[in-house]
C-alpha cells in the first residue's frame, strides 16, 4: 500500500513538472504572451492552454498505463 503512495505522489510531480514545461516550451516558440491574453479574457489563448494540458495529461496517462 506504501508503494502505491509513493508511486502515485511521484507521478504526480512527473505531471505537474512535464506540464510547466510544455508551457514553457509553448512560449519560447509561439510568440504571444498567455497570460497576458488570458488575463484579458481572450477565450481563444485559454482554449490553447487548455489544449497543451489535455495533450499533456493524455500522455503521461498513456505511460502511466
Amino acid at each position: 500500500m506504501g508503494f502505491e503512495i509513493l508511486e502515485t505522489i511521484i507521478y504526480g510531480i512527473v505531471g505537474m513538472v512535464s506540464m510547466l514545461l510544455a508551457t514553457f516550451v509553448v512560449d519560447l516558440f509561439v510568440p504571444y504572451d498567455f497570460p497576458k491574453e488570458i488575463k484579458e479574457k481572450n477565450v481563444a489563448a485559454g482554449f490553447i492552454m487548455a489544449g497543451i494540458y489535455i495533450a499533456v495529461a493524455i500522455i503521461i496517462k498513456t505511460v502511466i498505463q
